[in-house]
């Protein structure tokens, strides 16, 4: 087991020396369409929250709501 784990990072730290080396010069720099990317599934998450949302209220209206009908017990 300890030599399976040892070997294991070995693999992953010899692997991923190159992506520790990559300078930060790219950092920050986004264009209109990364921005225009991520809104566009902002915008469809947004729009399944609203019936998912409205669907849960209609259920804990089923579950926690009173019945219109009275139930009337035979005796």
């Amino acid at each position: 087991m300890k030599t399976t784990l040892r070997n294991t990072l070995i693999a992953l730290l010899t692997f991923s020396s190159s992506a520790f080396a990559t300078s930060g010069t790219g950092a920050g720099e986004g264009s209109l369409l990364v921005a225009l990317f991520f809104g566009f599934f902002a915008v469809i998450i947004v729009f399944q929250l609203v019936p998912a949302t409205l669907m849960l209220v209609g259920i804990l209206r089923g579950l926690f709501g009173r019945d219109r009908e009275a139930v009337k017990v035979k005796n």
